[in-house]
């Protein structure tokens, strides 16, 4: 795996708690390593991780939202 670095994503339709528990699963999942910081109220997204922004992004969207670079 690479080296970590810190990746921000604008997350889009997370609307409570358990989205924030469900979108931090979901990066946990593609980098069980990865630290995960969200603020619900912006969509930001903030993950320190080694995988990929691409693989990241692609792994929540598949989850069902909608994830863009900051």
């Amino acid at each position: 795996m690479a080296e970590n670095k810190t990746i921000e994503l604008n997350v889009k339709g997370m609307t409570c708690e358990g989205c924030v528990a469900a979108v931090t699963r979901i990066v946990k999942k593609a980098d069980p390593q990865a630290e995960v910081k969200i603020e619900l109220a912006s969509g930001k997204v903030d993950i320190q991780s080694g995988v990929d922004a691409g693989v990241l992004t692609a792994a929540i969207a598949k989850g069902g939202y909608e994830a863009q670079p900051r």
